[in-house]
């Protein structure tokens, strides 16, 4: 049950027009801009793979970075709940999307590895129990329709 709602929102603007707009398949550029209220412009292309600007982030990127900045953020919240001192965090987080014949395409899963740091040792257990609390909460894990696993790391 929602106790409460939150909204978003985002401008995307195309920037890729070389001047004859979609007149072709290889005659505009992939290049956009994505704007938040009060942030830095974010540069985002297509992956390079799909005529991208290998320079700019592209949506697979960013849908992995917010499943890991997601999980990462929900750990940190589980951890203070539980009083585990997490001292650094760092998620190598990998992701797989599948193309289909026409020309569709899903991310099939995406593994999390999370690598944490604790001021006690004697809790690494627990703070590896908890990244299924972490991932449980996180909303945009709990989002997606294909499955995302933590598969904690020790350092």
């Amino acid at each position: 049950m929602a106790i409460d709602q939150h909204h978003y929102s985002v401008t995307v603007t195309w920037t890729g027009n070389r001047g004859t707009g979609t007149s072709g398949y290889r005659d505009y550029g992939r290049d956009h801009d994505v704007a938040l209220p009060g942030l830095p412009v974010l540069p985002g292309s297509a992956d390079p793979t799909f005529r991208g600007d290998k320079d700019r982030y592209n949506p697979e990127q960013l849908l992995l970075t917010a499943l890991s900045q997601c999980h990462m953020l929900s750990y940190l919240h589980v951890a203070v709940n539980h009083g585990v001192i997490v001292t650094n965090y760092t998620d190598h987080a990998e992701g797989t999307m599948r193309l289909n014949r026409d020309g569709s395409g899903e991310f099939t899963e995406v593994v999390l590895r999370p690598r944490i740091g604790l001021a006690d040792e004697g809790q690494r257990e627990l703070a590896d129990r908890l990244h299924d609390e972490a991932h449980h909460l996180c909303f945009i894990a709990r989002s997606v329709n294909f499955p995302v696993r933590p598969e904690p790391a020790t350092p």
